[in-house]
């Protein structure tokens, strides 16, 4: 037979492409292993490349000597992985899958066959690179029954004995963004068991019709919570449409669209947000029935005139800054709040460009005030509107207090004419209110620009990145507490405060649990503001760039879910090429743990931008006294770039993606996810978690990782890698936790007690918000879901509003 055209000459073709291949392989990995090295890395990338690099040429050549050398690179690479991180599955495929596939390729007739050819020799010793591709196939079988991230356990008690302090309303209502004034997310429901949520389906489902337009900006996102009052469903969508629904059917019952004053020009783009987080409810009638019992603080002299033309009235922001209050019957507006049913949230805020200022979350609702901050674009320049926390009447709309943390002690509504304190901290996220108390808690963010603070005032520096607690009826500061010091970071407080009375060894204490961007979960005494779990300065790295500084210490909850610090050896990738450029990323950047200040050099910034926990908060069972969490971990990148340089460099998608232009500020900055040239996150995973903490002893119960990358990686392969969650979890007196804020497309369900997942169902777009749950009229229990996805984290988006139940009777 012709021995260049027969299967020889096939053999001998196949086996110089595989030698080929390798010789490229290896080549690139001995250049960025070298390019590694300079950076102080490991020599790893070096030395394997140049191995690989060699059987390529070896294998060109047809020499068996190839063989022998590749058996030694994976031997080798299986004895460094192993040091490096040991039995963990996904940090070992990018060490060792490509290589285990080539010593089998390797082993195969159609390489081995040119080689024996040319040795002259019927065996040319293929024991080592067996033996290698064994011992690489027993560490990797051997991985799969380790999980080196979990933490297993198992809470007993159903009741800790304390009684739900938080505002009482029927069991089958979820009346506030959080299900009450408290931020609980808790529910006393107990149809749908831990032993039935198997058997959930999809009752109904309704479209809002409200859907990313062409001209809307990149986070355009339906992060609602709908409301379940007064018989009806309440959901916004994220061009401030309201809509009132059958709770039993999805029917639409009415539907206001405040048509927004720039729904028909493009001034949409270059907007950082569009989304309505939520719609707040007041019932006169509610607050009539309570009265008797009040304490001091809710029985202060109510108008004179309480209007009852709308006596159920639903109170909305809108994304071109005013807040309506409507009809929660008709969904008309209440013409005698405001100026026809609607307060101008512009007066005394100055000039901003158009989605620089307004509100995306709920206000904050009181017997008789309505309680409103707003969002102010991050990183935009060092001139932007005041973060000013504003309180109106909640029946004539008239202001009745105002806190602007620039001028904090005046009170007093701000006269005609005046505008608040320029660029001063805002509160963008979701209030807590303790009527009994008197105390409204404000979560508070930092005065933007956020990674250059040289230009901050010192009253910036104390009400930024921290709670502050105000007094309902004045507005007066009661105390603060400043959870980040001249925050460098981006360290909002994004979520929720959550009050719950807490059982200590000192007794049942009035607490106030703040879930952080940092992972410290800061847990105070809400009266006053003292800790209750202890919190420690602690010192962390220095080193600002010219004109600004950095705190010596930042204050850390000894109840937290910090990261680990990330290590050259936390890189990640698909392949060891890519994983080489992750670890050339990392140590190219400054890096010295939490608080790495913010470089021109660029630094990364871990817990990143979306933090451990989120807008999404946390949720907690007061009756169990525990709390689950969803603790997520994304790296980020930030440089800042000299004034003159800011021009050129790439566009800015969102708050967190691209060039800032901080103007005025003598340095923009580049920001990102710390990502592969794949687009995959460097660090490795899991990079998502469910967990439990027993508040009563401080100690997590469990912790597992969650959700897979079927709706995020390039091949919808439902790989349980544990991915992030942005949205918050709720829980049921029955034992439940529901949470569908994962990257993937799922509401899922837990079993409180060990963390089990039970069930999940199928979501038509993202579920990048929280979900609730009530009882409808026919007396089903119902899990709810608005799914409508996140423009900046890239999941589906759509308008769907999806009811889960249990199959009827």
């Amino acid at each position: 037979m012709n021995e260049t055209t027969g299967p020889f000459a096939k053999a001998r073709l196949f086996s110089t492409l595989v030698g080929i291949a390798l010789a490229l392989i290896g080549l690139a990995m001995l250049v960025g292993g070298i390019k590694l090295i300079t950076l102080g890395g490991s020599f790893y990338y070096a030395l394997a490349g140049a191995g690989v690099l060699l059987t390529g040429l070896l294998l060109i050549l047809a020499n068996k000597a190839a063989l022998w050398l590749f058996a030694l690179v994976l031997l080798a690479s299986t004895i460094w992985s192993i040091y490096e991180v040991g039995l963990d599955w996904w940090q070992l495929v990018p060490r060792l899958a490509l290589w285990f596939v080539v010593g089998i390729v390797l082993l195969l007739p159609w390489v081995r066959r040119p080689i024996a050819r040319k040795a002259g020799a019927n065996s040319i010793g293929t024991a080592p690179l067996a033996g290698a591709v064994v011992i690489a196939g027993a560490v990797a079988v051997a991985s799969q029954f380790t999980n080196p991230h979990t933490i297993e356990g198992h809470l007993e008690r159903a009741s800790a004995g304390t009684l739900n302090a938080a505002p009482a309303m029927p069991d089958g209502d979820w009346q506030s963004y959080g299900r009450t004034a408290f931020g609980d997310k808790y529910s006393p429901l107990t149809q749908i068991t831990p032993d039935n949520v198997k058997q959930l389906e999809v009752a109904w489902t309704y479209r809002t019709g409200d859907i990313p337009g062409p001209n809307d900006p990149q986070e355009t996102t339906a992060e609602n919570t709908p409301l379940k009052v007064n018989g009806m469903l309440y959901v916004c969508t994220p061009h401030s449409q309201v809509i009132a629904l059958d709770p039993d059917t999805g029917k639409e019952i009415w539907r206001f669209d405040p048509k927004l004053s720039t729904q028909n020009a493009d001034s949409f783009k270059g907007w950082a947000h569009m989304t309505c987080r939520g719609v707040s409810y007041h019932d006169d009638a509610a607050y009539a029935q309570t009265e008797a019992q009040a304490s001091p603080a809710e029985t202060a002299a109510a108008p004179a005139s309480a209007s009852n033309s709308c006596p159920r009235r639903l109170f909305l922001p809108t994304a071109d800054t005013r807040l309506i209050a409507l009809n929660a019957d008709t969904g008309e507006m209440c013409q005698d709040f405001g100026n026809g049913g609607s307060i101008d949230l512009t007066t005394g805020i100055g000039s901003f460009t158009p989605g620089g200022y307004y509100s995306t979350s709920p206000p904050s609702v009181t017997r008789d005030l309505v309680i409103i901050g707003g969002h102010v674009t991050d990183n935009a320049s060092i001139d932007e509107p005041s973060g000013v926390i504003r309180a109106y009447d909640v029946h004539d709309g008239h202001l009745v207090w105002n806190w602007d943390s620039g001028n904090p002690d005046a009170t007093e509504p701000l006269p005609e004419g005046q505008i608040y304190t320029r660029n001063s901290p805002n509160m963008w996220s979701v209030m807590s209110v303790d009527e009994k108390l008197g105390l409204i808690y404000l979560p508070m963010g930092n005065q933007t620009p956020d990674q250059f603070g040289g230009h901050r005032t010192p009253e910036s520096e104390r009400y930024s990145a921290g709670v502050t607690a105000l007094d309902i009826n004045t507005g007066k500061v009661r105390w603060d507490y400043q959870f980040t010091h001249h925050d460098l970071w981006d360290m909002d407080v994004g979520g929720q405060p959550t009050l719950m009375d807490i059982k200590t060894a000192d007794g049942i204490k009035p607490g106030l649990i703040a879930s952080t961007k940092q992972g410290s979960l800061y847990v105070l005494d809400r009266t006053n503001g003292q800790p209750i779990v202890p919190i420690k300065e602690t010192p962390v790295p220095q080193g600002a760039v010219e004109g600004d500084h950095t705190s010596p210490t930042q204050p850390m909850s000894e109840l937290n879910m910090m990261p680990p610090v990330l290590t050259e050896a936390d890189m990640w990738g698909v392949t060891p090429l890519d994983q080489m450029l992750c670890r050339i990323t990392f140590k190219a950047h400054r890096y010295e743990g939490i608080y790495t200040p913010p470089s021109l050099q660029g630094s990364i910034v871990y817990p990143g931008n979306f933090g451990v926990f989120d807008w999404g908060g946390i949720a907690v069972d007061p009756i169990r006294q525990i709390m689950f969490a969803t603790p997520s971990y994304m790296a980020f990148t930030s440089k800042l770039v000299p004034r003159e340089e800011v021009e050129g460099g790439p566009a800015r998608k969102s708050e967190t993606e691209g060039v800032q232009p901080n103007k005025g500020a003598p340095y923009g900055v580049i920001m990102g996810a710390l990502l592969s040239p794949m687009g995959l996150p460097c660090q490795s995973p899991p990079w998502g978690y469910v967990a439990a903490i027993d508040m009563t002893t401080n100690k997590v119960i469990w912790k597992h990782k969650n959700g897979t990358v079927r709706d995020s990686a390039p091949v919808p392969l439902p790989l349980p890698m544990g991915v992030p969650a942005l949205g918050g979890p709720i829980m049921t007196a029955s034992g439940l936790a529901f949470l569908s804020g994962t990257l993937d497309q799922y509401l899922r369900a837990y079993d409180v007690r060990n963390g089990e997942q039970l069930w999940e169902g199928r979501l038509p777009a993202g579920g990048q918000t929280t979900p609730m749950t009530y009882t409808g009229k026919d007396g089903r229990q119902y899990v709810l879901v608005y799914a409508g996805g996140h423009g900046s984290l890239g999941t589906r988006q759509g308008d769907y509003v999806v009811a889960f139940a249990l199959p009827k009777q």
